[in-house]
């Protein structure tokens, strides 16, 4: 007798850890990210191009991707990205830009961004900006983008950026009318890196300068290693190597929501 009352106790007990398993996937939730990318493709008056830096597109689309996320594309142009053809270079290589050069529909999500007037905040979780040049002239200042930004903060929804896509911050306020990033640790692409690619004197304004401008605390790490800050919802990248960091956060913070 006893040997079936402790048989029909632990029965019991998988069929209710069982059907608890089961309600905790059922209101699991499904979260939608939304990445925003540049549409500009000259860089200044030098009759070269520029773009978005095919690497911190790629490295959190795939991570992000892989753990089930739904990653929608949008740019204020809508269609193909332009990419910054430096970004292609076999030096800045890695094992998720060949990734993306293999997978077509990764590509299609570039070709085929949404127009930004067209997304509304309310069909996602976060929004994720990668970085390029490309964001200093069109980005910085685009009023979609800025409403989109705010709408998200205010929303209590995070808000991650990368290298040089805190540009995408400069005209961005809170709730009283102040810079959004006043008083936050931010980071973002330093001078010190911009001078070592010699485009100091090309773009429009440095990335720390302004960040600085608007009263954040600017913060940042080694050049060209992983530095990332978060100030409640809002995350920041350093460089390119901070990419895979930032789509880490941004997915941790979700979580933990």
């Amino acid at each position: 007798m006893k040997r079936i009352y402790y048989i029909t106790v632990i029965t019991l007990l998988c069929l209710l850890s069982s059907i608890g398993y089961s309600k905790k996937l059922k209101h699991r939730k499904n979260f939608k990210i939304l990445f925003v990318v540049t549409s500009h493709d000259k860089l200044g008056e030098t009759g070269k191009k520029t773009g978005l830096w095919i690497e911190e597109f790629a490295t959190p689309y795939f991570f992000l991707k892989d753990m089930g996320i739904e990653v929608v594309v949008a740019s204020p142009k809508g269609g193909q990205a332009p990419i910054d053809p430096k970004s292609n270079l076999s030096d800045f290589q890695t094992e998720a830009t060949k990734r993306f050069y293999a997978d077509p529909q990764a590509q299609a999500a570039l070709r085929e961004t949404r127009k930004l007037s067209l997304v509304k905040e309310g069909d996602f979780d976060a929004v994720f900006y990668p970085g390029g040049h490309g964001p200093l002239w069109d980005l910085s200042r685009d009023k979609n983008s800025i409403q989109l930004i705010e709408s998200f903060y205010n929303h209590g929804k995070p808000i991650a950026f990368v290298c040089h896509a805190p540009a995408a911050l400069q005209n961005v306020k809170d709730k009283s009318g102040q810079p959004l990033v006043k008083g936050k640790k931010v980071t973002g692409f330093a001078n010190s890196e911009e001078e070592a690619v010699q485009l100091t004197k090309i773009v429009p304004f440095l990335v720390e300068d302004m960040l600085k401008e608007k009263g954040a605390i600017y913060q940042k790490g080694k050049d060209w290693t992983p530095f990332t800050l978060t100030d409640g919802l809002l995350i920041t990248g350093q460089n390119p190597q901070s990419s895979y960091e930032v789509a880490q956060t941004l997915l941790k913070i979700l979580k933990n929501k």
